[in-house]
């Protein structure tokens, strides 16, 4: 990428958020030669939730964008998957190495701090407004006007929400209010120090039984201070929407839910740091038809936020960012009228990331209902298929997810 806009002049690109989709299109459209400002209603940067897994697809992305090679020296280094039962034993066992050679890069886990920091360092300080939260925006000939709750105002070219899964502005857009859903399950996350009692260090170990989950992922050490290796790690849980969320009670909450299971989880549960957890029920928002508007587009979680349980939330976001930067770069280089382009470039981006999008929360939504037991004979049936799978077919699903995105 790394080229500088052609036409008259560069575009003034307003993102509202700095999540990672909305640093991502920032970056994107600074390699591009615009102006960006971005705004984020929070004073202070802080990511929610441990870590996230970057598959092959958003790792290309943070290639392209130059920050590829610190992101892989940040993440974890994860070559084998396993899944084992409640009891400990192993279900299947395979390597992770002929999908990464296959599609060109493999993956990385990551501290969600240290990608945010990396993110927020690239687009500079001095492009991001923090503590200021939009409430609306309104269009017009010249462009488009974000408006803000200390009562200023910002006016650009182009209008990027990227304000995340509770996003006040996607309604403005859809025209009808988009209601978030519950998917059906609990989740708590936490980071511990990577240890073998645990989990081989290089693995990426899921514990199945009775409609619950407990995964351990190797994420590198960009999320402390020491250098020293950590796990990513979340235990899953169904249970009803609103249920109480005490973090006093989180390991008794825990040792209860999973009372029995293997040793390995027994001591995971003993050794977090409650304070450093986060619990989250976990919902998503339904396939939208578009996503954009004049001048406006949605992105990241705003745009379709889903069930982690395919881990493309963060890769989708960063997938709609080159998306869109790339459409409105092309779309200038063909056109000089600055309205236009913008038009078409925002065509292009809806046709190419709506389907796309809209399939992989439905497949999420799916996949946490078979995981969660949903459908209890459903749950039963997968883990019958688990104790008979070579990995061929976990690695094929993964493949799918991965080069249908933009950069293969």
């Amino acid at each position: 990428m790394s080229r500088s806009a052609p036409h008259a002049s560069p575009l003034h690109v307003l993102v509202v958020g700095a999540g990672m989709g909305g640093l991502s299109a920032a970056l994107a459209f600074q390699h591009q030669g615009h102006r960006v400002t971005v705004v984020e209603r929070v004073n202070e940067i802080r990511p929610i939730g441990a870590a996230i897994s970057l598959w092959p697809n958003g790792v290309k992305v943070m290639h392209r964008l130059g920050l590829g090679e610190t992101i892989e020296r940040l993440s974890g280094e994860m070559t084998r998957m396993r899944y084992l039962n409640h009891h400990g034993q192993t279900l299947t066992d395979f390597s992770l190495a002929p999908l990464f050679e296959e599609v060109g890069q493999r993956a990385c886990p990551i501290a969600r701090a240290a990608l945010q920091q990396t993110l927020f360092d690239a687009v500079g300080a001095e492009h991001i407004q923090l503590g200021r939260r939009c409430l609306d925006y309104t269009q017009d000939d010249d462009g488009v006007t974000a408006h803000f709750e200390d009562g200023g105002s910002l006016h650009g070219d182009l209008l990027v929400i990227a304000d995340g899964t509770h996003s006040r502005l996607r309604g403005k857009l859809t025209g009808h209010a988009v209601e978030r859903q519950y998917v059906g399950y609990v989740n708590w996350n936490v980071r511990v120090p990577a240890d073998d009692d645990l989990a081989p260090l290089h693995n990426w170990d899921q514990y199945v039984g009775d409609a619950k989950r407990v995964s351990l992922m190797p994420m590198g050490s960009g999320g402390n201070d020491q250098g020293a290796p950590e796990f990513y790690c979340f235990f899953d849980v169904p249970l009803p929407a609103s249920t109480p969320n005490n973090s006093q009670r989180y390991r008794d909450e825990l040792r209860e839910h999973f009372a029995g299971w293997a040793e390995p989880v027994q001591a995971l549960i003993e050794r977090f740091d409650p304070e450093h957890m986060a619990r989250v029920e976990i919902h998503d928002i339904p396939p939208l038809d578009t996503l954009t508007a004049p001048r406006v587009a949605l992105l990241g979680d705003a745009a379709h936020g889903m069930a982690p349980d395919l881990g493309q939330g963060g890769c989708q976001a960063m997938e709609d960012a080159w998306v869109l930067a790339e459409a409105v770069q092309h779309a200038l280089d063909e056109d000089a009228d600055t309205s236009a382009a913008i038009a078409a470039a925002l065509t292009h981006y809806d046709a190419a990331r709506v389907e796309r999008v809209g399939e992989i929360v439905s497949r999420a939504r799916k996949r946490a209902a078979m995981i969660h037991g949903l459908e209890p004979e459903q749950t039963r049936a997968w883990y019958d298929e688990l104790a008979r799978e070579d990995g061929d077919a976990i690695l094929a699903g993964l493949k799918k997810t991965v080069v249908g995105g933009p950069l293969g």
